[in-house]
């Protein structure tokens, strides 16, 4: 563990439903302002209390889904590979993202255009191995380039459940070798080789990934999640973690939680770095 890990966060003064592009949308239903901004507020607060620093972006108008920092883009040391969105509606956040990153001195990169690819939503690392979901969201071949610019071995994931839009919505690395997953957000395929590829892998039960309880932050040995998650917090702490759960229902209505609200500026806390 980093004694001192930093997460980029983005606080929710824009944030509403404002159109639908996943499942869990509805302009209808609306969110709160003020409860999402207290509930946000309580994220951020665990956060410092476990240890972490967190940087703030500057929230912008027009730009709802801002505060899903997860789908920035990718951090390898001190690179920055920005996501090239699906969808138009977010592709606007990329020019903030990437003057962020450019005035805390990463080098920041983009893929060739056309590759669709959603940062840290979609890519993320258990141990060396780089395991990417694609099909909603993100491209296979997207995955390919960036694991050969930071030259990693990566394996892609079918997504074939529309909830489980982005891959940290189903799958959440714990350490090297061990990580949590929803395993019908997977094809065939997908399950086995998550099997196959990581040691210590734990099902979640449906319930607890209605719940968002695998799109989870991991700082060392404590694991932040959403509310009303009991069998995955059971099972959390038979493996050797600490719990933590911060009411994110607001969010949830976007189809995001505690994961899609934070990026790791230090990569991952389950990656291993050279």
């Amino acid at each position: 563990m980093r004694p001192h890990p930093t997460i980029l966060m983005c606080p929710p003064d824009f944030y509403g439903i404002e159109y639908e592009i996943n499942p869990w949308m509805k302009k209808e239903r609306g969110a709160e302002s003020t409860l999402a901004k207290q509930q946000w507020a309580n994220l951020h607060q665990k956060f410092l209390e476990l240890g972490a620093k967190v940087e703030l972006m500057v929230p912008q108008p027009g730009l709802p889904d801002l505060v899903f920092t997860a789908n920035a883009g990718v951090v390898f040391h001190k690179r920055f590979i920005n996501s090239q969105f699906r969808h138009e509606v977010r592709a606007r956040e990329t020019p903030h993202f990437d003057a962020w990153f450019r005035t805390h001195d990463y080098e920041t990169e983009h893929l060739e255009p056309g590759l669709h690819f959603e940062g840290a939503g979609d890519a993320l690392f258990c141990g060396p191995i780089l395991f990417a979901g694609y099909r909603f969201r993100s491209e296979a071949q997207a995955h390919q380039e960036v694991a050969r610019r930071i030259q990693k071995a990566v394996l892609p994931l079918e997504l074939v459940d529309p909830r489980f839009y982005h891959l940290d919505t189903c799958f959440c690395p714990l350490a090297p070798g061990a990580a949590i997953y929803y395993p019908k957000a997977f094809d065939g395929y997908g399950q086995k080789v998550l099997r196959a590829s990581v040691p210590n892998l734990v099902e979640v039960c449906e319930p607890d990934a209605l719940r968002f309880g695998c799109n989870a932050v991991v700082i060392g040995k404590q694991v932040v999640t959403n509310t009303g998650c009991a069998q995955l917090h059971a099972d959390l702490r038979r493996l050797g973690f600490e719990p933590h759960e911060v009411h994110l229902d607001e969010f949830l209505k976007s189809g995001g939680s505690a994961k899609c609200l934070t990026l790791r500026l230090d990569g991952e806390e389950a990656a291993v770095w050279d």
